[in-house]
């Protein structure tokens, strides 16, 4: 048995997504994100982040409805562009997306108990790959309570912040970085929206997938770009460019700033709810595009079987979390965020290319043509941007894929 059951509708659909984007970009990102930008330059680079995730959500709603199957643009590649752009884009995406795996699962560890960090991460990608082999159905579930503990922390830290801050508006134009200081900035804040297209990753199971998936991904999108927008209001006008910058937590700041450090715990709380529920859709998509490499012998064939009775791709998934759990014991990926950004942009041109090539949808006032071309030009243009380490380390794994194709080929 090697196919998925379609048990996912939109409601379904909308919450991995927001489980798969609400959390890094929050508990994560800002700081690092304003170091490179500085005050003024965040909400630029945070709007220039969600118009390139909004575009690559346009393809990839497009492109996830022609071909409902697990892989993503793994498929699409291979489908519009030939079997090396998939084989790139499936690579690319694996190994970027198992770093961020690992990044996740530590920094739950460095959350609940830094002393044993390590072994907490591994704990957590056993228990979320555990909920993932029960089925999406499970997953679904799991992360659908997972966003409401979220949701309700977030809206905790901005009525505080607003309350108690207060919040200085003019903190918001405060200088700082340069015009490619807000295009790293936007490459890194670009990590928060990448869960979006988790959706489209998981098109063998959504129901009717050609009304359900162009539906609910932006749908996803636009929610999480409006919180995200709001936070960082928040966080920028209590703390201003410099605390924000150095911050490790921003949100524990944001209710300290406010007075109310007694509240650090929940928001800490809170953080460790939401990266388990990033790893939780992380596992299930990188399971996914494992499952797609499969199929195609691309990766071993023996992880192309599907569960007969739950119905999930049970070793491509126990075969990442070892991986994972690998990397977490041995290595040290808590500065994973370019690399992964850099993987996943190159991953996104491709889908926007693959796009380029369905032709103009009758019926659309902006031809969906010119939002591909803009999300291709803009994965690159954020992709070569970032710093120069997550650059270099982002091209040499897909050489190496690149030249892994090229023998396998030959020989």
């Amino acid at each position: 048995m090697d196919q998925l059951a379609r048990r996912l509708g939109v409601p379904d659909a909308v919450v991995i997504g927001l489980g798969s984007m609400l959390g890094a970009g929050v508990f994560v990102v800002f700081g690092p994100a304003v170091a490179a930008a500085g005050g003024a330059g965040l909400l630029p680079a945070l709007v220039l982040a969600g118009f390139v995730a909004f575009c690559n959500a346009t393809s990839s709603a497009r492109l996830a409805a022609r071909y409902p199957e697990s892989g993503g643009t793994y498929v699409y590649g291979r489908e519009r562009l030939g079997p090396f752009a998939g084989f790139l884009a499936g690579w690319g995406f694996v190994v970027g997306k198992t770093a961020s795996c690992a990044a996740m699962a530590l920094t739950v560890g460095a959350y609940l108990w830094p002393g044993q960090a390590r072994l907490v991460a591994a704990g957590a990608v056993l228990a979320v790959t555990a909920v993932n082999l029960r089925g999406i159905g499970k997953t679904a579930t799991v992360t659908r309570a997972l966003v409401v503990l979220v949701l309700a922390v977030l809206a905790v830290v901005t009525v505080v912040g607003v309350v108690g801050g207060p919040v200085h508006l003019d903190r918001l134009g405060e200088p700082g970085g340069s015009a490619r200081g807000v295009l790293t900035a936007a490459g890194l804040l670009f990590f928060a929206f990448a869960g979006y297209a988790r959706i489209a990753t998981l098109g063998e199971e959504v129901r009717d997938p050609q009304r359900t998936i162009p539906r609910a991904v932006p749908l996803a999108l636009g929610v999480v770009l409006v919180i995200y927008l709001v936070l960082a209001v928040v966080a920028l006008g209590v703390l201003g460019a410099d605390r924000l910058a150095g911050s490790a937590a921003p949100l524990v700041d944001v209710v300290t700033a406010a007075g109310l450090p007694g509240l650090a715990w929940v928001v800490r709380a809170g953080a460790t709810i939401a990266v388990v529920g990033v790893l939780l859709s992380l596992v299930a998509g990188v399971g996914r595009t494992t499952l797609a490499m499969a199929r195609r012998r691309d990766l071993p064939g023996a992880l192309a079987a599907v569960h007969q009775v739950h119905q999930v791709p049970h070793r491509a998934e126990l075969a990442v979390a070892a991986v994972v759990i690998v990397v977490v014991l041995l290595g040290d990926v808590r500065d994973a965020i370019g690399f992964s950004s850099c993987t996943v942009l190159v991953y996104y041109a491709i889908t926007n290319a693959a796009a380029l090539t369905l032709g103009r949808e009758s019926g659309r006032r902006l031809p969906v043509q010119v939002l591909a071309g803009l999300g291709l030009a803009g994965c690159l243009l954020l992709a070569v941007n970032l710093p120069l380490g997550s650059v270099l380390a982002g091209f040499a794994v897909l050489a190496a894929g690149a030249a892994f194709y090229a023998l396998r080929a030959r020989r």
